[in-house]
């Protein structure tokens, strides 16, 4: 790399040359112990915090509702505008991370995550919780922009499939036990310390990070202002349509601004061919092995968000089963994805990703084709059964998956890699949402439907994944070119 990139911590000192490459050499390496575990435990409690606080608020918005003597439909924009602050900004914080260091925007995205949850804790009225949901939502994506990133220095590259897949179990067993543990603290506190309760183990994530996360490798260059503009506007205005036509507003004007969001997006993918460092990163979808890879992920989240959106309302409405027993019986699904995401990542540091991803799909196929199949009168047996199934599946292929982008991708690009798997998961989880809420409008959502979908998605999905199946793709990454 040039001599003149800069170590942000020790202010802006050039480094010479043969500490750049030794730099690069130890985050290709992976840290040493004890200091491996100690970022380990940052990067991971960063990472359950910014997932948890996504969702946990959700099982408070009725007494939200109530406390600020508002609409419960008013109330949802504390849950829209945390998922919509992180698809306008993953992007140009992954950028930002490659200008001033991975460490650097993890912890100041956790810094600001922080003050934003403390301030939650004294919010008032709904537009002030509002605007600091914001604010917490720019620090998560500031983080989670550059975790994957993070997690390629930290571990050797021997064990990058065990390091991402107990990244991904943080983020989707805590997900989806966020509203149990909402409820839990809602059981003998207040709302506010839904917030409070963060604040302690967000400050021991920083402290940790502060002397064991890697040492930040800058890549000099401008920051494409109007890039992240473009960027911005193009989720956003996609996303705000998306949901406004999901919840009922005037077709006409949700139309209109998925119209503008998608004409903006023309423009801004036109623009980033043009750039030496894309913050839309094409030059990585440009890679066969990339490229599919992220097309099965997009697939897959779009199928299991149809599946986990529709199921409680063919549960409950077909089947009359009560809330409490319908989500005893939903839980198996991230129960058993707990415990098989860890060995499908492990596995994948010896196997190739493609193929256990395919495996994956193809046991999904199997359980979402019985969901769509269910009898008559199912019992908790024939519904948990399938659903153990579908988890399994979606389980052994999210981590191999995972590896393939991150391990496929040049080391200056690792957080362009990781913020485009972030964003894509955001997107088909918002596209997932809005087709389980068309065809519960077409009456189609309590029948087999939503399930035989599903499966076609997670049939391209296990397709995407052999696709980038080739001798390329099965290098080690200790073999891939320095940059």
């Amino acid at each position: 790399m040039a001599s003149d990139n800069k170590d942000i911590s020790s202010g802006a000192t050039p480094l010479p040359d043969s500490r750049q490459r030794g730099s690069a050499q130890a985050g290709h390496e992976g840290l040493p112990t004890p200091r491996r575990w100690l970022a380990v435990v940052s990067v991971s409690l960063g990472t359950i915090l910014t997932t948890i606080s996504g969702s946990m608020i959700n099982v408070a918005l009725p007494v939200l509702a109530r406390d600020f003597h508002v609409s419960s439909s008013s109330t949802v924009l504390i849950v829209t505008v945390y998922q919509l602050v992180l698809m306008m900004t993953l992007l140009p914080f992954s950028a930002l991370g490659d200008r001033f260091g991975h460490r650097a925007m993890y912890q100041y995205g956790q810094l600001v995550f922080v003050v934003a949850t403390l301030l939650s804790f004294f919010a008032n009225s709904l537009p002030f919780l509002v605007l600091v949901r914001g604010f917490q939502a720019a620090g998560a994506a500031a983080a989670m922009s550059v975790s994957s990133a993070l997690i390629r220095e930290i571990y050797p590259s021997r064990q990058l499939g065990r390091g991402l897949s107990l990244n991904t179990v943080m983020a989707a067993s805590f997900a989806s036990l966020a509203p149990s543990v909402g409820g839990a603290i809602l059981s003998f506190a207040r709302w506010p310390w839904l917030f409070a309760i963060l604040v302690p183990f967000g400050i021991f994530s920083i402290l940790i990070g502060h002397r064991s996360l890697p040492e930040p490798v800058i890549h000099e260059g401008n920051f494409d202002v109007l890039g992240a503009v473009l960027c911005a506007a193009t989720f956003g205005l996609a996303v705000i349509g998306l949901e406004s036509g999901l919840h009922g507003d005037s077709p006409v004007i949700s139309s209109a601004l998925v119209v503008l969001g998608v004409t903006i997006g023309v423009f801004f993918v036109r623009r980033e061919k043009e750039q030496p460092r894309p913050m839309l990163p094409i030059d990585l979808l440009q890679q066969r092995d990339i490229a599919w890879p992220v097309v099965g992920l997009f697939a897959a989240y779009v199928a299991s968000m149809i599946v986990m959106v529709n199921l409680p309302f063919r549960l409950q409405q077909e089947y009359h089963y009560t809330p409490a027993a319908a989500g005893t019986v939903l839980a198996v699904w991230p129960l058993v994805s707990l415990f098989v995401a860890p060995t499908s990542g492990l596995l994948s540091d010896r196997y190739p990703a493609a193929i256990l991803g395919a495996i994956g799909m193809v046991i999904a196929i199997v359980g979402l084709t019985a969901l769509a199949l269910l009898p008559v009168a199912p019992t908790r047996l024939d519904l948990a059964w399938r659903i153990l199934i579908c988890g399994l599946g979606f389980g052994m292929f999210f981590s191999p998956n995972a590896r393939q982008i991150i391990a496929a991708a040049p080391r200056p690009r690792i957080a362009a890699a990781g913020a485009l798997s972030t964003t894509t998961r955001g997107a088909s989880q918002t596209l997932g949402a809005t087709i389980a809420g068309g065809l519960l409008a077409a009456g189609l959502g309590n029948g087999p439907a939503s399930g035989f979908v599903a499966a076609g998605l997670a049939a391209v999905a296990g397709v995407c994944s052999l696709i980038a199946l080739r001798p390329s793709s099965r290098v080690a990454i200790e073999d891939l070119p320095e940059f």
